[in-house]
């Protein structure tokens, strides 16, 4: 066995949504058997909307202010502070702050795969884009 180090500086970003850039830091694409692990950076006003994983999902708050929603509760987050949102539950963020908001995200699965409540997303399942 030997230990592999990953370069999250040379990992490559995708923008999921207009305002939302992400980088997939650990997933199955690089020998992970049981997490996710991703960070995004999003403008003011932009965010997730309305969806569920099958898995938990821990949203950590790095930089900015976000609301976040774990189905009908919404609760303010700022840098440093982590909402724990159980499997199967809708939920969803929205930047809140003037800057840029950067949250990091772990599910206790090693592909992203979520369902979205909105008609114009579609459920999506994690795969690196070409090149």
């Amino acid at each position: 066995m030997s230990v592999e180090i990953l370069d999250h500086a040379t990992q490559a970003t995708e923008e999921w949504r207009p305002g939302v850039i992400t980088r997939m830091r650990v997933s199955a694409m690089n020998g992970a058997v049981q997490l996710c692990v991703f960070e995004q950076w999003v403008e003011p006003g932009k965010g997730a909307p309305t969806h569920l994983h099958a898995v938990e999902e821990i949203l950590a708050v790095m930089e900015g202010q976000a609301d976040v929603w774990v189905e009908d509760e919404t609760v303010a987050v700022t840098a440093g502070q982590s909402v724990v949102v159980p499997a199967g539950r809708r939920h969803g963020f929205t930047n809140t702050g003037t800057g840029t908001l950067h949250v990091m995200a772990t599910l206790a699965a090693p592909m992203f795969e979520a369902s979205f409540d909105a008609k114009s997303e579609i459920s999506r399942r994690w795969v690196p884009a070409a090149g």
